[in-house]
């Protein structure tokens, strides 16, 4: 499903990856872990294809970073789900509009549209606040409609980048909670982090990154 081989990423100031291979399979719940700047965001930059590699490739499916052109790339974006840590949420729309957003921008019809919202709504258990605003909710209910968001339109792939960051501990369980149920349904997630002590209490495969370095 997902194959970085040789994979270099230089930005200007010298700082970046280098050598990177990996390989994620269907169904699994991977950690990347590593400090700030280690790399982690780049690497997810590079599977979302935000970031070409300029050296070695990205495969995600059938799209590869050698290949894909320009206006691929959305086709692309629309199979994966990805949440940050900042939620990135529109301030002035309600739950259910918010997560809708993806679906209306590609033209879903309006009855497939309630149906997939109210369902990513529930598996995040939020139903019962749709017609919220994002500043009425805490930030780990915040954070569970960016993860709405992402699975509404059910991508095999979600990329997390630091879900839990800026969330306290007893909220970042919650969220490993929701994003364990989603993978034990099938989905394939990839999640960066910087906390090596909440990734020792899940299961999933442990990935380090160091100085834009894997370490296995």
């Amino acid at each position: 499903m997902v194959e970085m081989q040789n994979v270099r990423i230089t930005y200007a100031n010298g700082e970046g990856v280098e050598q990177i291979n990996l390989r994620v399979a269907q169904g699994e719940f991977v950690f990347l872990v590593g400090p700030s700047g280690a790399g982690k965001s780049t690497l997810l930059k590079a599977l979302y294809m935000d970031i070409l590699p300029s050296e070695g490739h990205v495969r995600i499916g059938n799209y590869n970073s050698l290949f894909i052109k320009k206006k691929d790339i959305p086709y692309l974006r629309r199979k994966l789900g990805i949440v940050f840590q900042d939620f990135r949420l529109f301030m002035d729309r309600d739950v259910f509009d918010n997560v809708a957003f993806t679906l209306k921008v590609i033209g879903t019809r309006r009855k497939e549209i309630k149906r997939r919202v109210l369902r990513a709504l529930a598996d995040v258990g939020l139903s019962h606040k749709a017609r919220k605003m994002p500043y009425e909710l805490s930030g780990g209910e915040q954070q569970r409609v960016a993860i709405a968001r992402a699975i509404v339109n059910e991508p095999f792939l979600l990329l997390a980048d630091e879900p839990t960051g800026n969330l306290d501990p007893e909220t970042a369980a919650s969220i490993m909670d929701v994003l364990e149920r989603i993978n034990t349904r099938g989905t394939t997630i990839l999640m960066a982090t910087h906390n090596f002590e909440m990734v020792r209490r899940y299961r999933g495969r442990v990935v380090q990154i160091k100085n834009g370095q894997l370490i296995l």
